[in-house]
């Protein structure tokens, strides 16, 4: 496009408009953009999961998604002629934090065969409300007045999700298990992050659930009925790995202060599938407690971002 300047001369409308703010902006626009595509993956993740229960047992389903996601990461990482990824100066917090993970996909997993995918998504943001009252005890972080207020009130947004003693299903307590098990992943995530590099990390974070589920495999092993379970089973590990990597690509673009709040975009994503996919419509409680909880995030959020 071209315009006149004061001086009469004629100039490059999109170039004279062009500034370091734009290009900032430009960047962070693709930064949302990475970060609402990877938790797309995760959603679809979490379908997949929930529609190959209906096909294989939970816990094959499992195991495919940490099998798949080992093979894709040796793939990409290559320990064979890099060793120096494999080599970790603190092998146990890493052992630990592969176990966390592990417990937390299997709890989740189990959840999903019994529970929509709204239900189990909205207790789920209570992740980051849990890492936030942990981050005092066991990183040193102070918790104050405000940050406890939006962790109470998250709380009390699961309780109307959940309704317990009011017909509250037996597989919310896996949703729980889920919760506190990936906000102790998040803390032993963090502590590591000060020891070993982010690849190290990712190279042992699926370990743990080929180690203990390969074993097993004689005994809870069901033949994939067709083809469209195989590649079910294989795209746990793809949706899984690509979503990371996207993550990993936002965060290069965006500061975590921008990105944060579009994390939420999962529920839309949940609420959508479960529709599309299975037919669920989520029921008043299931949407006011995921509201509650979502507001409560993102006051945290803006109150970080202040400090």
């Amino acid at each position: 496009m071209q315009v006149v300047c004061r001086g009469g001369q004629i100039g490059d409308g999109m170039k004279a408009g062009a500034t370091p703010l734009d290009e900032k902006a430009r960047e962070r626009l693709v930064g949302i953009l990475l970060i609402c595509c990877a938790f797309l993956c995760f959603s679809l993740l979490d379908a997949t999961a929930k529609w190959l229960n209906h096909a294989i047992p939970s816990v094959q389903t499992t195991w495919a998604r940490y099998m798949s996601n080992v093979v894709l990461v040796f793939f990409f990482l290559n320990p064979i002629t890099r060793p120096g990824v494999s080599r970790t100066t603190r092998p146990g917090l890493q052992v630990v934090r592969s176990l966390l993970l592990f417990t937390s996909t299997a709890a989740n997993f189990f959840a999903l065969q019994y529970l929509q995918l709204a239900q189990t998504i909205s207790i789920a943001f209570a992740t980051p409300l849990l890492v936030a009252l942990l981050a005092g005890p066991m990183l040193g972080e102070k918790v104050g007045a405000h940050r406890l207020g939006a962790i109470v009130v998250g709380f009390m947004g699961v309780l109307v999700v959940t309704r317990p003693g009011l017909g509250m299903h037996w597989a919310v307590a896996l949703c729980m298990l889920n919760v506190v098990t990936y906000a102790l992943y998040n803390i032993t995530t963090r502590r590591l992050a000060a020891y070993d590099p982010p690849q190290t990390t990712l190279f042992y974070s699926g370990l743990a659930g080929v180690v203990i589920l390969t074993p097993l495999l004689p005994w809870f092993w069901r033949e994939p009925p067709d083809a469209w379970v195989w590649a079910g089973m294989a795209m746990t590990g793809v949706f899984g790995g690509f979503g990371h990597y996207l993550l990993i690509l936002a965060y290069q673009r965006a500061p975590a202060a921008v990105l944060s709040p579009f994390i939420y975009t999962q529920l839309l994503w949940m609420i959508g599938l479960g529709y599309l996919i299975f037919g669920d419509v989520p029921d008043r409680y299931t949407v006011i407690g995921s509201l509650i909880v979502v507001a409560s995030g993102l006051y945290l959020l803006l109150r970080e971002r202040r400090r």
